[in-house]
C-alpha cells in the first residue's frame, strides 16, 4: 500500500527511471539519504526550488490560507507559514508524515497558524483555502477536478506540480530546470500550472443598465471561459470579448450607439459593475440570475 498520494508520484517516477536505465549500461545508483527511505518505496520531498516557485506563482502572502492536498512532509505549507507568514493546512493519508509535519510546525513556532491532518483528500473542506497546492498523479488530478472547480471560492489560486486537469485548461504555466529531480523521474525539469477558480456564471440572467433598459442574458460556461447573448426588444446581441477571472467579469456589448465595455464582479446569483460608453461616460449595471 502506498503511504501517500505524493509517494505514488515518486514511485511511478522511479519505475519509469528504472525502465529507461535498463536500456543503458549499468550506472552508479544515486545516493538516497536514509531519512528518505520509507515503507512502500523511497519518499523524496518536493525540492525547495519547486516549493518556492509554487508559492511565488500563487502570489502567497500573510493573508492567505494555503492548503496542500497530499502534503507529504508538509514542506509547502511549512514554508508558506514560516517564510511568508501565511496560515495553512495539509492533508495526507500517511499518519507518520502528518505527525512529523505537526512536530515541525511546533518547532518553527507556527503551530497556531499551520496544522496537518491524516485525512482522505476527497473529504477535505477546501472552501476556506485561498491557495491550493497539488503534486498528484494524473488520475487523481482528474478525479479532483470537479471538487476543485465547484467547492473553493472564486479567485482561489490552484498550483500543481507536473500534472494538470486535462479539459480544465490552466491560466498560466512555467517550466524550469530542477537537476535533483532526475533520479526520481529521469527528467531534470519541473512544470507548474496555475488555475484561478472562476465564478459560476452559466445560466439565465436579467441585466439592468441605468438609463438603457433591461436585457435578458443567456450565458454558457466552460470552466473560466464563457459566451452568451443578450436580448432586448426581440433583438439578440452577441457578447464580445468575454473574460472571467475569479469573480471578475468583462465583456463588450453594443449600447447607446457604441461598443460599451462592461466591467463587474460576480457574487453568487448577482453581478454588478460599470459600463464604459466612451468619452468618459459610464453607467452602472447589475444582473440577477433567473431561477428555473
Amino acid at each position: 500500500m502506498i503511504s501517500s498520494w505524493r509517494n505514488a508520484a515518486v514511485i511511478l517516477g522511479v519505475m519509469l527511471s528504472c525502465a529507461a536505465m535498463a536500456q543503458k549500461p549499468p550506472a552508479k545508483q544515486p545516493f538516497v539519504p536514509p531519512e528518505y527511505e520509507r515503507s512502500g518505496g523511497p519518499y523524496v520531498p518536493t525540492p525547495n526550488v519547486v516549493v518556492d516557485q509554487m508559492l511565488r506563482m500563487a502570489n502567497v502572502g500573510e493573508k492567505d490560507f494555503v492548503m496542500d492536498l497530499g502534503s507529504g512532509d508538509g514542506v509547502i505549507v511549512l514554508t508558506a507559514g514560516h517564510k511568508l507568514k501565511a496560515s495553512g493546512y495539509g492533508a495526507d493519508i500517511d499518519e507518520e508524515l502528518i505527525r512529523l509535519s505537526n512536530e515541525r510546525a511546533q518547532k518553527l513556532g507556527i503551530a497556531d497558524r499551520v496544522r496537518f491532518e491524516a485525512k482522505d483528500i476527497f473529504k477535505v473542506d477546501v472552501s476556506k483555502a485561498t491557495v491550493i497546492t497539488l503534486y498528484l498523479l494524473p488520475e487523481m488530478m482528474r478525479n479532483l477536478r470537479t471538487k476543485l472547480f465547484t467547492e473553493p471560492r472564486p479567485g482561489t489560486r490552484i498550483v500543481s506540480h507536473d500534472y494538470h486537469f486535462d479539459e480544465w485548461m490552466h491560466d498560466s504555466d512555467v517550466a524550469f530546470d530542477v537537476p535533483e529531480k532526475e533520479f526520481i523521474s529521469g527528467v531534470p525539469r519541473a512544470v507548474l500550472y496555475l488555475w484561478i477558480v472562476p465564478a459560476k456564471v452559466g445560466g439565465s440572467w436579467r441585466l439592468q443598465i441605468d438609463g438603457q433598459g433591461d436585457y435578458d442574458v443567456a450565458l454558457k460556461q466552460n470552466y473560466q471561459r464563457f459566451e452568451g447573448n443578450a436580448e432586448f426588444q426581440a433583438r439578440k446581441i452577441t457578447l464580445m470579448e468575454p473574460q472571467l477571472s475569479g469573480a471578475d467579469i468583462r465583456f463588450v456589448m453594443p449600447l447607446a450607439g457604441t461598443r460599451a465595455r462592461f466591467l463587474g464582479k460576480v457574487d453568487g446569483d448577482r453581478m454588478e459593475g460599470t459600463a464604459n460608453l466612451g468619452e468618459g461616460k459610464t453607467v452602472r449595471w447589475r444582473a440577477t440570475r433567473l431561477k428555473g
